[in-house]
């Protein structure tokens, strides 16, 4: 099975943003592509919401989906988030429970109301502990994970208790059966790492835009759809957890025993953690922490439409604060650590993986953050485990561009040189500063600087004042310079900000044609008078063998004649 979060790869365009806004870096680049890591990816999903051309995607499991509502005699009850409110704005839960059923489910619940059998679990809790110094909250599964994987020390300050989606899931078994299916729909790419570890409890978990796609491939406008009941009733205050603060709003007892701290997003979640966890017990207020992986809540998870508007908050605490939930049903769950594999690495193996990308020197550590890495370490550790490559690193790039640049301007046999806006020379190297007659100004200064084009060429100087205004490439050929010959050829880089030129010398080539066209000259008037010599000795020669042969023929044809007056042979040679 493949991970919740994933990368498509033929559309990754290696902009490294997935890799800056990764809270634990999970992501690994091959080859320019980034691919995330599973075993240390949280599911958080922040990759998914900042990734500029939708190459990381949540995995959709709508397959798996029709395969279970298909099978006979299944019974699918869907467990429906919180946050449905800010994502399907103006729709009710009962007309969503309509539309689901009508596509083959056997009922439609909150989630909320796992949310307020969790509130009165945590709170049955601080009532059988009342010294229990710090206990965090066990509703957002991309938190736990975290830290279970990454604050491993505060692993057993998680409360005891499910989520609220398997709280949820196990009210609707305890009433509808144990062989009742449980499929959860909401914002959140973490939810599935749930199901896939707890599938006796929870089926499925699919993100909304899934939702949306499977109504559709049925041909059903939720929006139309008659209103159903929902199993376990309406929810109450459980819908609270979809924002930030709202699991705490439900467990304020109004005493002031217990100080209530909210954090959303794994960022604030790590520095709030960053220390070793306190004694368990305290003889001051307990503190119980409400955390969650999405800025704002669930209401702005990775799987939502845009950001959350206070319309949407208000819609998803539209129910009154009124507590339903005995606790029943929400009973221990364990949460152990699970240590992230992080391999060990000497200085000697970080200084070398630093030099890799010409970090030689503490102020070579520019700390750009442009890899995706808070610092030139981070990054050099990253290249170490396999999770980064050298082209990730903006400077380095940079400086390898201008060393390659700087070698072919110095070392291209020809003269090359680029302009300013006003004309002024930004860069040459030697070869133009001697076509131009200015090697003298070169040597002495090592460039020219600041000099104007129309000064060291002014003969070519408005074909430079043409690419910068028209932004036209423009070629001459075999044009004089000084004492020589040269092809020009004018480019603009930005238009009516810079230009250059290449210059070549191509004396040499026009003497070599000369000399070349000379010899042919030569040889070809050689060949004419060797024919012609042929021709005046091959006519004599066909003359006198005319001759020749005339005399051959004429005394043939005399001796022919007197044989046939005279001989007695001549009948013979006549009548055979």
């Amino acid at each position: 099975m493949t991970s919740p979060v994933y990368t498509v790869e033929n559309k990754c365009q290696d902009c490294y943003k997935c890799v800056r806004h990764c809270p634990v870096k999970a992501i690994r680049i091959v080859g320019g592509s980034a691919s995330v890591i599973p075993e240390s990816c949280v599911s958080c999903g922040e990759c998914v919401r900042v990734c500029p051309v939708r190459a990381k995607r949540i995995r959709s499991d709508l397959a798996r989906l029709r395969e279970l509502l298909e099978r006979p005699g299944a019974r699918v009850y869907a467990s429906i988030a919180p946050s449905y409110s800010a994502y399907f704005p103006g729709l009710s839960v009962e007309k969503l429970a309509g539309a689901l059923i009508s596509a083959g489910f056997a009922g439609v619940s909150e989630t909320a109301h796992g949310a307020e059998a969790v509130s009165a679990g945590v709170a049955k809790l601080f009532a059988a502990k009342p010294r229990t110094s710090v206990m965090i909250s066990s509703a957002c599964p991309a938190c736990v994970d975290f830290i279970r994987k990454y604050r491993s020390g505060w692993t057993d300050r998680i409360s005891p208790v499910p989520s609220p989606v398997r709280a949820h899931a196990r009210l609707l078994k305890e009433k509808y059966g144990e062989d009742a299916k449980v499929v959860f729909f909401g914002p959140c790419a973490a939810k599935k790492n749930e199901a896939d570890r707890s599938p006796d409890e929870l089926a499925l978990a699919l993100v909304f835009p899934s939702l949306e796609k499977f109504l559709e491939e049925r041909g059903i406008l939720p929006e139309e759809a008659a209103e159903a009941p929902l199993a376990l009733g309406p929810a109450a205050e459980g819908r609270f957890y979809s924002v930030e603060g709202g699991m705490n709003d439900t467990l304020r007892d109004g005493s002031g025993r217990i100080r209530y701290v909210s954090v959303s997003g794994l960022e604030a979640l790590r520095r709030l953690l960053s220390a070793p966890p306190p004694p368990p017990e305290t003889d001051g207020r307990p503190i119980f922490i409400e955390c969650l992986a999405c800025s704002g809540g669930c209401v702005n998870g990775p799987a939502m439409k845009g950001g959350c508007t206070l319309d949407a908050l208000i819609a998803t605490d539209r129910a009154a604060p009124i507590r339903v939930s005995s606790g029943d049903g929400c009973v221990e769950a364990d949460y152990a650590p699970e240590q992230a594999a992080r391999p060990e690495h000497t200085e000697d193996e970080i200084a070398a993986a630093l030099a890799r990308v010409g970090k030689t020197s503490k102020e070579d550590e520019v700390n750009c953050g442009a890899c995706g890495y808070e610092s030139c370490r981070a990054f050099a550790i990253a290249l170490l485990d396999g999770k980064a490559e050298e082209a990730m690193c903006h400077t380095f790039l940079k400086s390898n561009f201008q060393k390659t640049s700087n070698a072919l301007v110095r070392y291209i046999p020809a003269g090359v040189v680029f302009v300013g806006p006003d004309g002024g020379i930004i860069e040459c190297n030697r070869q133009f500063a001697e076509l131009s007659g200015a090697a003298d100004v070169f040597a002495a200064l090592g460039s020219l600087e600041g000099m104007h084009i129309s000064d060291v060429l002014p003969e070519f100087s408005e074909l430079f004042t043409g690419a910068l205004e028209h932004g036209s490439e423009i070629e001459r050929f075999r044009q004089p310079l000084k004492d020589r010959l040269v092809n020009i050829s004018v480019f603009p880089i930005a238009r009516g900000e810079s230009a250059g030129a290449v210059v070549q010398d191509v004396t040499r080539n026009e003497l070599r044609r000369e000399q070349v066209a000379a010899k042919a000259r030569e040889v070809i008037q050689k060949n004419v008078q060797t024919v012609q010599e042929v021709a005046r000795l091959f006519g004599e020669h066909i003359a006198e063998t005319e001759i020749m042969l005339n005399d051959i023929a004429g005394s043939y044809e005399s001796k022919t004649v007197g044989v046939s007056l005279n001989g007695g042979d001549s009948d013979e040679y006549l009548n055979g």
